[in-house]
């Protein structure tokens, strides 16, 4: 599973949080966004029997988790049309772009490996390194799931907030394509468990097009009544 040594614990804690007041001040969207993902990724760890050290470890990546796309330009950021190749390509460089960044600050590197990695998917053809199944660290795929879910259930401005029931349904078309889908079943048994699961957006700003969230769902076989929902224009 992995954890981070103690020594390092108090150093590690107060670099990611530095990172994630950065991001607030750069984009409040992508921040809460960072803050729903980090707390349902802990949620998640804890129900698949993760220490509360551990979940706590993966909560402090999830909020740094899109921390490279503060290096990426308002004209990609913040564009609510469909983005070009060459403007896809860039987004997609995000993750590395913040595993960068923690590397140069000696951050320890289970927060990097889950940056780095939490757009793989099951099937392999995920990004930056196409790592396919149980190759992806198992934080990543905890913190992928965390990352859609929240994608689906936020608006955008293309779309509105999708209905819990659709994103429950995505999630599990996704299952064994996109995502781990031992990862899915608990997500979902949680949701099942937990009526008061869904963290409500604090911000009432609309969020950006989230480019790389959509391209893990636009991986997943869609019936043809939820194509609309995703893709309304």
């Amino acid at each position: 599973m992995g954890t981070v040594r103690y020594d390092k614990d108090r150093e590690n804690k107060q670099v990611l949080h530095s990172f994630a007041k950065s991001i607030q001040e750069r984009d409040i969207v992508t921040y809460e966004h960072s803050r729903r993902v980090a707390t349902y990724a802990q949620r998640l760890a804890r129900y698949l029997g993760w220490s509360r050290r551990e979940a706590r470890d993966l909560a402090l990546a999830g909020l740094v988790h899109d921390l490279g796309k503060t290096w990426i330009g308002n004209d990609i950021l913040l564009k609510s049309d469909k983005l070009s190749d060459e403007e896809r390509r860039q987004m997609e460089r995000h993750p590395i772009i913040g595993a960068r960044i923690l590397i140069g600050c000696d951050v320890h590197p289970f927060y990097v490996e889950t940056v780095l990695h939490h757009h793989e998917a099951w099937d392999g053809r995920g990004y930056p390194t196409g790592l396919k199944g149980e190759e992806i660290p198992l934080s990543a795929r905890i913190l992928t799931v965390a990352d859609v879910f929240d994608a689906l259930t936020s608006q955008r401005p293309y779309k509105a907030a999708m209905s819990l029931d659709a994103a429950r349904e995505l999630l599990l078309l996704g299952s064994a394509n996109s995502f781990d889908p031992m990862i899915v079943r608990a997500f979902l048994n949680l949701l099942d468990e937990y009526p008061n699961f869904i963290i409500a957006p604090r911000s009432n700003m609309i969020a950006p097009v989230d480019a790389d969230a959509q391209d893990a769902i636009n991986r997943i076989p869609m019936r043809s009544s939820l194509i609309g929902a995703l893709h309304p224009r």
